[in-house]
């Protein structure tokens, strides 16, 4: 028995050393509240410790904050972890958010919010009151970063990181998380404006990248924030996704897949999201070729005989979501 329960608090003592607070807030302004409150629902209940597992709808309630409606808890789990989560306005899972696809894990279809729990810092991690169903607190905007370090010899044991104006070129910060093999991302919020920001393998400033002066300004990259915005994934220390490994390229998060005709004289581009895409082909050099409109039901093709042999990159746009990949013409 004396063993059982020193195992026990000695795992209790692992679990506080490398326990993190984080903050889940919504805000529900304009919204009618369930009279059965707000919860939120996710893969963190079991470890911190609430009744009924993982993903259950009426175990983890949130308290308003003041005379507002916005609501909130505060909650130990462990860092260096990704966790997913939804929020409930009652205590049924048919209550929970829909969440938009810029917020959303992305891949598999998994369409639930995601954070990653990057440190073990003495504070609490909080990212703002999120609105209910939306893409970000009131008053900003989302920007989903994303970085591939397929060129690197080796990822920092300490993580790959962004750094930048947006949060005061602090180096250790904002650690992105990897979902797939070397594509590194973070979800952030901030208002309206102009970020200056670069990647880094490691957090400190022996890790940043050298960005190319055709995509930089002052030596840093550059995004403008005027709504919500998924960053195209670029390669470390380029102004373009690494050059991919086989002709055939599913573009992430879309279900996009490019692949060519037997004379390699037309792409044949085909989307489990059915519309109408904008597409734009540029040069490796990041100049406009062409642009003409596609409209996948399930798929439509684009000549591209008149192009020189080489690799180009292509974009393609539907609504306020962007995908960005590459194609080689042979």
């Amino acid at each position: 028995m004396r063993k059982l329960i020193f195992l026990f608090a000695l795992a209790l003592f692992a679990l506080n050393v490398s326990a993190k607070k984080v903050k889940f807030s919504v805000d529900l302004t304009g919204f009618e509240i369930s009279p059965n409150g707000v919860h939120v629902t996710g893969d963190f209940q079991t470890i911190a410790g609430f009744p009924g597992g993982d993903w259950s709808s009426e175990s983890t309630p949130m308290a308003r904050e003041a005379e507002t409606d916005i609501f909130s808890i505060i909650v130990d789990i462990p860092a260096f972890q990704k966790y997913e989560y939804r929020f409930v306005n009652g205590d049924q899972f048919y209550e929970t958010e829909f969440v938009p696809l810029e917020s959303r894990v992305g891949y598999e279809f998994n369409d639930n919010r995601w954070i990653y729990v990057d440190s073990i810092a003495n504070d609490t991690t909080f990212t703002g009151a999120i609105v209910f169903g939306e893409n970000a607190p009131q008053g900003q905007f989302l920007v989903r970063f994303k970085v591939n370090l397929e060129n690197l010899a080796s990822i920092s044991e300490h993580g790959v990181h962004v750094a930048g104006s947006f949060q005061g070129w602090n180096t250790a910060t904002t650690r992105l998380y990897s979902f797939e093999e070397n594509i590194y991302e973070i979800i952030s919020f901030m208002p309206e404006g102009d970020y200056q920001f670069k990647f880094l393998n490691g957090n400190t400033d022996a890790g940043y990248e050298i960005v190319p002066a055709e995509c930089s300004d002052e030596g840093n990259r550059q995004i403008f924030v005027y709504d919500h915005v998924v960053h195209n994934t670029v390669c470390f220390s380029s102004c373009v996704d690494c050059i991919p490994s086989s002709i055939s390229d599913e573009m992430e998060a879309a279900s996009v897949r490019i692949r060519y005709d037997a004379a390699n004289t037309m792409l044949i581009i085909s989307s489990a999201k059915e519309g109408i895409y904008q597409m734009a082909v540029f040069d490796m050099q990041g100049k406009l070729l062409s642009t003409n409109q596609l409209s996948l039901n399930p798929e439509a093709s684009s000549d591209i005989s008149r192009l020189a042999d080489g690799i180009y990159i292509i974009r393609l746009s539907n609504g306020p979501t962007m995908f960005t990949s590459k194609f080689l013409k042979k």
